[in-house]
């Protein structure tokens, strides 16, 4: 019997639960916002809120565990520098769960997984650039075309005309 065992298994091994949960933490650091299941949501909380805690201790100590936990260096560098200071004044609850429809598929419960806090909840745009005259430019254009419709100059082809009847 499993009384007062609490891990949620989600059909895997321990260390590709590890493994995966790790990367779902490291996908909603950067991204800001991820859209999962709600079963993988609800397991992914727990350890994103302890990195947070540890984030805000700060430490070489600290850091060093984090990183032993999630396995990216870029990862742990934005949980240090911009998410964790963001919530210096929380004491708890940097996440929230967001219920969404069923999946297609196999109708399972989707969930989006994102910071509470506004500041964090968007990545950073590019500033602004200063002229020489001390006027402000816009940040550079982006394009208006996606890259998916244009075409570069070497994959067209010359039109062949045949003479077949």
């Amino acid at each position: 019997m499993r009384h007062l065992k609490r891990t949620a298994k989600l059909g895997r091994t321990g260390s590709h639960r590890n493994a995966m949960l790790a990367n779902l933490v490291c996908s909603l650091i950067i991204h800001r916002r991820i859209t999962t299941t709600l079963a993988k949501a609800n397991a992914a909380r727990p350890v994103a809120e302890k990195m947070v805690t540890l984030g805000k201790e700060g430490t070489l100590h600290t850091r060093r565990l984090v990183v032993a936990r999630l396995h990216q260096e870029d990862a742990v560098r934005i949980l240090f520098q911009e998410i964790a200071p963001a919530c210096k004044d929380r004491r708890g609850g940097y996440t929230r769960i967001i219920k969404l429809n069923q999946r297609v598929g196999d109708a399972a419960q989707k969930a989006i997984l994102e910071w509470v806090d506004t500041t964090v909840a968007a990545p950073v745009a590019a500033p602004a650039t200063t002229t020489t005259t001390g006027e402000t430019a816009p940040a550079a254009p982006v394009a208006s075309t996606p890259a998916s419709e244009t075409k570069p100059a070497a994959e067209t082809k010359p039109e062949v005309q045949s003479d077949k009847k």
